[in-house]
C-alpha cells in the first residue's frame, strides 16, 4: 500500500463510524457469506482470476449447481414431487462430480476410512 494512504483510510473509517454511517447496514451482526466458500484457500486467487475471465473449472461449476439444488430442496415441501425431482438431480450432479474427479464410491469409501484413521491418530 502507498505510504501514508493506510492512515488516511483509517481516519476516514473512524470518522464514518462516529457519524453512524455503518449503523443499520443490511446484514449487520450476521456472518459474511462468501460466494466461493467451497473453494480451498490455496486455490481462491486462481479461481477468482478464472471466474473474472468467464471460466469456471468443471468441478467448481458442478459444486455451484449442487449448492443451488440444495437450496431449492430446502425450500421445497418434504416428500413432494419437486423434492424427489431435486433429489434425483442432486444425485446426478454428485455422480457427475465423481466422474470429473475420476473418483467413485470405492475411492470415496477408502478416502473416508483413511480420514477416520488419521483423525483417530491425531486425537
Amino acid at each position: 500500500m502507498i505510504p501514508g494512504f493506510e492512515s488516511i483510510v483509517e481516519e476516514r473509517i473512524k470518522a464514518a463510524q462516529k457519524q453512524g454511517r455503518f449503523d443499520k447496514l443490511e446484514g449487520q451482526g450476521k456472518p459474511l457469506v462468501f460466494e466461493d466458500s467451497h473453494v480451498p484457500d490455496e486455490l481462491r486467487m486462481a479461481h477468482k482470476i478464472l471466474k473474472n475471465s468467464g471460466f469456471l473449472p468443471p468441478e467448481v461449476e458442478i459444486r455451484k449447481q449442487m449448492t443451488h439444488v440444495r437450496e431449492l430442496m430446502d425450500q421445497a415441501e418434504q416428500a413432494s414431487a419437486d423434492q424427489a425431482k431435486l433429489h434425483r438431480k442432486l444425485n446426478y450432479l454428485m455422480a457427475k462430480l465423481d466422474a470429473v474427479r475420476s473418483t467413485g464410491p470405492v475411492s470415496t469409501l477408502a478416502r473416508d476410512q483413511y480420514r477416520t484413521s488419521l483423525l483417530r491418530k491425531i486425537k
